[in-house]
């Protein structure tokens, strides 16, 4: 599944720009990563919102256009507000296509209500809910699907 979403250049910084920022519907936030410099963006907050309560866009790489310019990215930081519904910072990571990246991917369970143990009243316990891999980008699964 492929996740596009589109940022643009932000030219101020510091804490009273990105106060303003936030409360004109924009969240702040950095591209980094590939052996280019750190760029300084901004998005819609509720679109990113929208994009952040979906697993896939978590785990997966995702293209994001700036100036016109599609980039792959992962998204590696997201900072939120503590009580309210809302997002304070996100820093997203510039994938290099050679380079392998380290990503944690989420395990989905199936066949768990027909499993012997839990048809005569036994409780299903996942002690693990995401694994550790290593991969080149091209190869990274959304999910990995545990019997």
């Amino acid at each position: 599944m492929k996740i596009e979403f589109s940022a643009f250049p932000r030219h101020a910084n510091g804490t009273g720009t990105s106060r303003r920022m936030r409360r004109s519907g924009k969240v702040p936030g950095v591209v980094y990563g590939a052996g280019k410099d750190a760029q300084m963006i901004e998005l819609d907050h509720a679109a990113l919102y929208r994009h952040l309560r979906m697993e896939s866009f978590h785990a997966s790489i995702l293209d994001m256009t700036v100036n016109g310019t599609k980039e792959r990215v992962l998204l590696r930081d997201v900072q939120m507000h503590p009580w309210k519904k809302e997002i304070l910072h996100v820093d997203f990571q510039r994938v290099a296509a050679d380079r392998k990246i380290h990503m944690r991917v989420p395990l989905h369970f199936i066949h768990a209500d027909v499993c012997p143990g839990a048809k005569e009243g036994g409780v299903v316990s996942h002690v693990m809910n995401d694994v550790d891999i290593q991969c080149l980008p091209d190869d990274l699964p959304e999910f990995i699907e545990v019997d």
